[in-house]
Order: structure tokens, then C-alpha cells, then sequence
């Protein structure tokens, strides 16, 4: 979820009262305070700051004269309300820092909006806090924004919760109505999992039970507000976590590279051995180095620094800094829970902007397991693949290219994220739990002892004996676009000029190569590694290698071009309309994908990433087989013209 310390996600403006300065020294915690709109957040806050002795000497007097000569009624709310265009609207724009102290600790106490439309900042001010105080008005009751926010929290992992029915006034200070509400969001909460630690009855307009007792409401013997905020416990900083250091910027000065960022878990001291993920570069830390204070041997979570490393390897924002034992997974591929706010619905097909920490990578829905209601609770039934604004999703994202990351329960820093649909911040979510692998040490540290084995015979001797280039025809399409067919009338007309040919087909090679991969995108993209290396070590030999796979990501082929000689990768857009594909069928796995009775099946209920420039683009709609296979020996034929060698 939105990240304060991220300069992206930062919409918060912070006001301190005189006296109330942050001391680094005392223990602080960080509150959000939520609940419908007009169910008195701001007058609240106001009436606490009052009660305690908290506002600045002549606020109050200030507050009550601009007030009467505005010609309007005094609110507490003002104080919150900071912006003009907010009092005149009655409502809370964006969130609001304020530091707040008792004798006990010091607070940050978060007043975030709760009008529907400003949701956004509500989760932007809640994914920073440690406790929440969820106000609900007495007079309206539980409304349907009650039951979002309470979601939220609960998405969010804060679990000190404490419920305040405010405006008893209007309910005539009725203990029967405080229970009937308590009953109803109580028995609500129970069933997301969130236990709330105390619900308050209070008027936040006269002060009763806020800092003390009511005398109006006799029948409450339970804490006041101030004492239930005492109660709640300080968060420790994850520093017993294993190290998280996302690179915010790098600064240069002189001949030094400084990676700047903030310690997000763990800790980190000169000598440690890093791993940046997700590029897997490796140096150890030489200096570790403060603003306006002497650098030092180590930081921990928490602190904002920089560090040299030993060896200048080139990292940029977005890196996590990781030891080099205990790194983060590097997938394209994860599970999540995710809160849509967009206006426009979160979509399959579509691509966004995923942040996590300081990383930005494009990202599309890969599949959606289900869709909830966050005010009823109840499963959205929708064959469209869209989440709608203010509903749930359980579901799992594809980025473009690897990313670091956590599981949100395990690390939560590094574990949730937000989403931007153009330029707006339309959603957030947490990584979820699954069976991700994880890059081992081993894995990062290759053996020095391993070296490419070079004979006595290269590539450009075995093509002057074969008589033509080695080379990887790489045909990738939607099932049913005629790749296979495409392949093995190629590897004929080849193989009839005389010339070494082989097809590498995608069901052959998952009978023995790849037989212990599935069909997940973690999946899909090492079985396409696992050709890419196999057809690499053809073209070598000095082979025409042909491959038929859906290989359905970008990303995938082009890992496999980049380990290619130059030229020597020709990638083959077998371009056919699904409705063609569909009509085609010869497996019959579009009626069974249909049918859902094949899970992750390209072009149904999993993407399609098509070739941007393809060497050869083929329209077998309209294309016939001895057509496409011409267009392909026509192309080899013109590379291969010049040469000593041709096709």
C-alpha cells in the first residue's frame, strides 16, 4: 500500500503544535483516525487537542473570533481543516499530520477523510499508521463506508482498533443505541477477522468521555479515549527481519557513488555482503554515511541513509538492497489482495503502473480468483475480468519485467504496493502467500570453477561444412494460429535443400525436457528459458533450429534474443484472430478453457504479450501453409545473401 517515505506516494501535509515537536527520544506512535463522512473525525481531533491542554496559547480565542466574523459557527474541525476550500465544502479533503503528546508517549495522530471520493487518501494516511480509531456517528449508525473502512484496516494489518459511536448527544446519551451499534459493527468486524479492542461512547463537540468521563453518560465505566490511547502498543521497528534497503537516488561526489535510501527492515553495517535485487549485483558496503552527522558502522530499520560500496557496479532507483544469504523473490509473476479506486475498472487486458517500494514496473491483471464486496462482503459474480471501484480482489498480477518483493505478512514494507491507472493512484494491495521460489545464495554465487567449454571446431567452421548459417526461426502465436503446422512444412522444404534442420515443438519438449513444469507464468517463462538455452546450443552447431511455442511474454522472447548471436534470432509473429484460433481448435483446449476446465490457458484466462517488431509477421487467417513457409525461406534466403554461406 502507499508509502509515505516514497516521494510518489506522499500526499500528506504535517502541522505541529508548538511544544508538540517530534522527539526522537520518546516513544511514538502513529495513529489514523477514520470513519464516514461528517461522522466527526476533525471536531475530534480538535476537541482532544483542547481537553489536554494540547493547542498552541490563543488558538482557541483565534479560532472563535475569525469564526464570528466569518458569521458562522465555531468547529473544532477547523483546527484540522486547514484548507479555505475545506471549510467551505464542510468536508476533509486530504490527510493531515499533527503531533500530539501525553505523559505516556508522543503521537502522530493521521486525521484522513472519509468521503467516498478521497477514499484514496484514507489508505494513504491508514498504511502508515500502527493503531486506528474508527469513528461512527450514533445518530446515523453503521453506514456503508463504516464497513469499507473497517476492511481496509483489516487489509492493511493494523489490528489496534478502537471503535468511538460519537454524537451520543443527538442519541440523547441513549446506552441502548451505543450497544445496538456496538452489536452490529462488532459481529461485522468479527466476520473479516478484526477484533476492534474497545468501542467508546462519546461527543466529541462537548468532550464527554474523550479526555474524561461523562458525567452525562453515567452508565459507562469503560476507558476514556485518552486512556484507550495509551493502551495501544508501540509497533517495534522490524529490525530482527532480514535487510530491506530499496535505492531511493544516487548522488555522486568526487569519485564516490552514494545509494541513498531508507533502512525498510533489518539491518545493515560496513563489511555485509549485498545482493541487489531484482538485477541480482553483488558488492559489500564500504562506508555507510549520514546527512549532517558523521557516517558510522551500521544502521537499522528505520533510518534514512547512504553507502558506498567496495566495488562501483552500476544499481539505480527501484533496487532492494538485500544480504546476500537472505534475499527477497524475483518473480514476474505473485498473488495478491487488492482495493480498487479507480473510476475506471481494474481490467484484464489492460496495462498499468505497479509501485512497489521505489520500484516502477508495468503490470496487467494475469488472473482474478475472486471479486468481494467490501461492504457486504459478498462474491461479485462478473464474467467481464474487471474489479470495480470500492470492491476486493483476490488475484494474481504479471509484471513486465522481474520485481523484489515480499510477502506482505512476512515483510510488510516491501510486501504491499500501489497501483496507477494513467496518473492517478487507483488502487492498493498486499503481496499474498504462495509457493514462490526463492533465489538461493547458491544460485547468486556461481562457482568460479566453471568456465565455457570452447573445441577445436567453432560455429563459423561447422557452417561452411553444413553450407548455411546457424540459426533459431523462433514461431510464437495463440494456440490453433498454426505454428506446428508452419514448423514441421518448414523443416521439410529445408531439410529437402540439403541443409540441418530440427524443430524444437512446445508438447514434444514438455514430454521430457520440461516435463516437471507446469502451465503458471513461472512456469511458462523457465520452460521458454529452457528452450532458449537448448536452441542457442543448435544455432552453435550450426543448425536451423525452429521452435513452435505460444511463448506468450515479451519479456520471455527476449531474454532468448539476448543470448543470440546477432542476426541469429528470428522471431516469427504466427499472427491468427482468437476467433480464428477458436474456430480451429484441433486440441479442443479452447472449449475445455471455456468451460474452465483448463486453468491459465493464453488468450482466455491468461495473456498474450504480441511481438512488437517481429522479423516476419504471417496473417494465417488468410496466409496459406505453403504461403508462410515461403515468406520464411524468402527472408532466410536475403539474410544469408553476401555470404559465403546461404540457405
Amino acid at each position: 500500500m502507499p508509502l509515505k517515505n516514497y516521494d510518489a506516494m506522499d500526499t500528506c501535509n504535517s502541522t505541529a503544535a508548538p511544544g508538540a515537536t517530534p522527539e526522537a527520544s520518546r516513544e511514538q506512535l502513529k495513529i489514523v483516525i477514520v470513519g464516514h463522512v461528517d461522522h466527526g473525525k476533525s471536531t475530534f481531533v480538535g476537541r482532544l487537542f483542547h481537553d489536554t491542554g494540547a493547542l498552541p496559547e490563543g488558538k482557541l480565542e483565534q479560532l472563535q473570533k475569525a469564526a464570528e466574523r466569518r458569521g458562522v459557527p465555531f468547529e473544532w474541525a477547523n483546527l484540522m481543516d486547514a484548507l479555505q476550500s475545506e471549510r467551505d465544502q464542510n468536508i476533509t479533503i486530504d490527510t493531515a499530520q499533527i503531533w500530539f503528546n501525553t505523559a505516556r508517549r508522543q503521537y502522530v495522530i493521521i486525521d484522513a477523510p472519509g468521503h467516498k471520493e478521497f477514499l484514496k487518501n484514507m489508505v494513504t494516511g491508514a498504511a502508515n499508521a500502527e493503531a486506528a480509531l474508527l469513528l461512527i456517528d450514533a445518530h446515523e449508525g453503521v453506514q456503508e463506508n463504516s464497513r469499507r473502512h473497517g476492511y481496509l484496516l483489516h487489509l492493511l494489518g493494523i489490528r489496534q482498533v478502537a471503535v468511538l459511536v460519537n454524537k451520543m448527544d443527538l442519541a440523547n446519551y441513549d446506552q441502548a443505541r451505543f450497544k445496538q451499534i456496538e452489536t452490529e459493527y462488532r459481529a461485522w468486524l468479527k466476520t473479516i477477522g478484526l477484533e476492534p479492542k474497545v468501542f467508546i461512547p462519546i461527543a466529541a463537540k462537548h468532550g464527554d468521555n474523550v479526555a474524561a468521563l461523562s458525567a452525562a453518560m453515567p452508565w459507562w465505566s469503560g476507558p476514556t479515549v485518552l486512556q484507550a490511547l495509551d493502551e495501544f502498543r508501540v509497533t517495534d521497528l522490524p529490525t530482527h527481519q532480514p535487510l530491506r534497503f530499496p535505492i531511493q537516488d544516487v548522488y555522486r561526489f568526487d569519485e564516490r557513488r552514494i545509494l541513498a535510501g531508507r533502512v525498510e527492515a533489518g539491518g545493515i553495517k560496513v563489511g555485509d555482503k549485498l545482493v541487489f535485487s531484482p538485477t541480482n549485483k553483488i558488492s559489500t558496503v564500504k562506508t555507510i554515511e549520514r546527512w549532517n552527522a558523521p557516517s558510522s558502522e551500521s544502521a537499522s530499520a528505520g533510518e534514512s541513509i547512504g553507502i558506498t560500496l567496495t566495488e562501483q557496479i552500476f544499481v539505480a532507483r527501484g533496487a532492494v538492497a538485500a544480504i546476500e544469504t537472505d534475499p527477497p523473490y524475483e518473480l514476474s509473476s505473485f498473488k495478491a489482495r487488492l482495493f480498487w479506486l479507480g473510476r475506471q475498472p481494474f481490467a484484464l487486458g489492460k496495462t498499468y503502473k505497479l509501485k512497489l517500494a521505489t520500484q516502477e514496473v508495468e503490470c496487467s491483471i494475469e488472473s482474478i480468483q475472486k471479486v468481494i464486496d467490501a461492504s457486504s462482503l459478498q462474491t461479485v459474480t462478473r464474467d467481464d475480468g474487471t474489479v470495480a471501484r470500492h470492491e476486493v480482489a483476490e488475484l494474481t498480477l504479471h509484471t513486465k519485467k522481474p520485481i523484489a518483493f515480499d510477502v506482505h505478512n512476512e515483510i510488510a514494507a516491501t510486501g504491499r504496493f500501489v497501483i496507477v491507472d494513467g496518473f492517478d493512484v487507483s488502487g492498493g494491495g498486499i503481496i499474498a502467500a504462495d509457493n514462490y521460489p526463492r533465489r538461493t545464495h547458491d544460485a547468486n554465487t556461481k562457482s568460479l570453477n566453471i568456465y565455457w567449454s570452447r573445441g577445436k571446431i567453432n560455429a563459423t567452421q561447422r557452417e561452411a561444412r553444413n553450407g548455411h548459417l546457424g540459426c533459431v526461426v523462433w514461431l510464437t502465436g495463440l494456440s490453433g494460429s498454426g505454428k506446428s503446422t508452419i514448423a514441421t512444412e518448414l523443416e521439410r522444404e529445408i531439410f529437402s535443400l540439403g541443409q540441418h534442420v530440427y524443430v524444437l515443438d512446445g508438447d514434444n519438449i514438455r514430454h521430457g525436457l520440461c516435463k516437471d513444469l507446469g502451465f503458471s507464468p513461472k512456469d511458462r517463462t523457465e520452460n521458454i528459458r529452457r528452450v532458449g538455452e537448448v536452441s542457442k546450443l543448435f544455432a552453435d552447431a550450426g543448425v536451423i533450429c525452429i521452435t513452435a511455442f505460444i511463448s506468450p511474454y515479451r519479456e520471455d522472447r527476449a531474454l532468448v534474443r539476448e543470448i543470440m548471436a546477432k542476426g541469429r534470432f528470428i522471431e516469427v509473429y504466427v499472427n491468427a484472430p482468437l476467433e480464428v484460433c477458436e474456430q480451429r481448435d484441433p486440441k479442443g483446449l479452447y472449449a475445455k478453457a471455456r468451460a474452465k476446465e483448463i486453468k491459465e490457458f493464453t488468450g482466455i484466462t491468461a495473456p498474450y504479450e504480441h511481438p512488437l517488431k517481429p522479423e516476419i509477421e504471417l496473417h494465417t487467417e488468410r496466409q496459406t501453409v505453403a504461403e508462410s513457409v515461403a515468406e520464411i525461406l524468402d527472408y532466410l534466403q536475403v539474410q544469408s545473401f553476401g555470404s559465403e554461406i546461404s540457405i
